[in-house]
């Protein structure tokens, strides 16, 4: 029966808000107040929601915003607020940018620039499409930038061979480079990522600290140096391709290339306001913020004409941006009510009989608790949830708090396991190419490499940085 599916269906909705009322009424643990047992109720129950998805996400925002309201966290003013702030802004401003770029159409030129480069031995190529995926990604977003990347590696597959199924290893090492190079380096700007605008938010909203665009590029660039030769490695000699050189491939696309003729007014255009925009980022954002900076950057798009607002109100995911305002929102709800405190104090109490309760050891605690609740939910999410909680916990144990949030930040970013949790994984799996199989085949072996890098930048760099 179609009303009987449709219960099904929407079960976790009825399992969510029961799971709500035996927790609201229970009795309340040692150390947490009232209101706090409200708020934390409220963020297990999201938790639950963000997990199971039984409504869109942007929903499951509302849900915060409604309950927040009616649970007597914060006044409708405040909640309303804490959706629109300077980083979401920033969110909103990142996205609309990276639409101006994606209308240019500039995929093609992109992969001949990198063969160029790279020249056609195979190793190379995958070497130089993880380098430009990251370093793209690294500024505008690795959904914008997968999206940009897929029909070059679309391309270069197809002018290497007109079968696919003889060039299988080949497709899904082009692929993965594309999705794990954007995946991992979207933490090396603030403009990287919406996880990166959520920790800002919160160092500044929750603790005061203000950390500028060049200084967040200071702290965390260097983990995508280390990133990139790996992923290059793991894939080349977990997917052996069919081929060793693409010279074939590399002939037709410069062929196409030169079919559709030179780069026009508008593309230069376009490449100098995003580096202008970029600049700026870089120079005055810490007056004017990041927010505000961006939304300038957009502006200059659409006065000179190489953007029109119907092409943006039609490609940036208006819903994404309220995701992330009602994941800010639960966060300074969390640290306002006690619970960020409470479930840190949980947290310290029990580390402490295996040795972890500061430095070193409880960032690699951090990390190994964000990269777990990463393999399920999106990057941002992961950040808005875990970010109060790990900042707490830095900050009752001693431990940097600068530190432990880009240990979560950075820790985020690592989903090679699954497709689910990355946007940029979940648009190059979409492509009908790869198999759920060929990330775990070799996403295990580069979050072992990558939880090892994180503890070496927390060994070395960051202590140069006096973290």
């Amino acid at each position: 029966m179609p009303f009987i599916s449709e219960l099904i269906k929407r079960r976790w909705i009825f399992i969510g808000f029961a799971l709500g009322a035996v927790l609201l009424s229970i009795p309340i643990p040692e150390g947490l107040t009232p209101i706090g047992m409200r708020a934390l109720t409220l963020v297990i129950v999201s938790f639950l929601f963000f997990i199971t998805e039984p409504i869109p996400l942007p929903g499951i925002a509302l849900f915060i915003a409604v309950f927040e309201v009616l649970l007597g966290l914060a006044k409708p003013t405040a909640v309303a607020q804490s959706f629109m702030s300077d980083s979401i802004f920033f969110i909103m401003g990142s996205l609309m940018i990276a639409a101006a770029l994606v209308k240019q159409n500039l995929d093609k030129r992109i992969a001949l620039a990198i063969v160029r480069v790279t020249g056609p031995k195979i190793q190379w190529v995958i070497l130089g499409l993880v380098t430009v995926s990251a370093l793209l990604s690294s500024f505008i977003g690795e959904h914008t930038v997968a999206a940009m990347m897929l029909p070059v590696g679309v391309a270069l597959i197809h002018f290497s061979s007109r079968d696919g199924r003889q060039v299988r290893n080949l497709s899904i090492a082009i692929l993965l480079s594309i999705a794990y190079g954007a995946m991992v380096a979207g933490i090396g700007t603030p403009s990287g990522g919406t996880r990166n605008a959520i920790m800002l938010e919160y160092w500044k909203e929750l603790y005061g600290i203000e950390m500028t665009y060049f200084s967040w590029i200071i702290h965390a660039y260097p983990i995508i140096f280390l990133e990139i030769p790996c992923i290059a490695f793991v894939l080349y000699r977990t997917f052996k391709p069919e081929i060793k050189d693409l010279s074939r491939a590399i002939a037709g696309l410069r062929k196409s290339v030169r079919e559709s003729g030179q780069m026009t007014k508008e593309d230069w255009l376009t490449v100098a306001i995003f580096m202008l925009t970029v600049l700026m980022w870089m120079t005055i954002s810490d007056t004017i913020g990041l927010g505000i900076t961006a939304l300038m950057g957009v502006l200059l798009f659409l006065v000179a004409g190489l953007v029109r607002w119907e092409d943006l109100n039609n490609s940036v995911n208006w819903g994404i941006i309220l995701v992330y305002g009602g994941a800010i929102s639960l966060g300074v709800v969390m640290k306002r009510t006690g619970v960020a405190e409470w479930i840190s104090l949980s947290f310290l109490r029990w580390m402490e009989p295996i040795g972890i309760h500061e430095g070193l050891p409880l960032l690699a605690a951090i990390s190994l608790m964000t990269l777990f609740l990463a393999a399920f939910v999106s990057s941002g999410a992961t950040v808005g949830l875990l970010g109060p909680i790990t900042l707490n916990i830095a900050s009752l144990s001693g431990t940097s708090l600068i530190a432990a949030g880009f240990v979560t930040v950075i820790s985020s970013s690592f989903s090679f396991l699954t497709p689910v949790a990355s946007p940029a994984c979940n648009i190059i799996y979409g492509s009908g190419y790869l198999k759920r199989s060929n990330f775990l085949k070799a996403g295990w072996k580069l979050l072992l490499v990558s939880f090892i890098s994180i503890l070496l930048m927390s060994l070395s760099y960051w202590r140069l940085l006096k973290l």
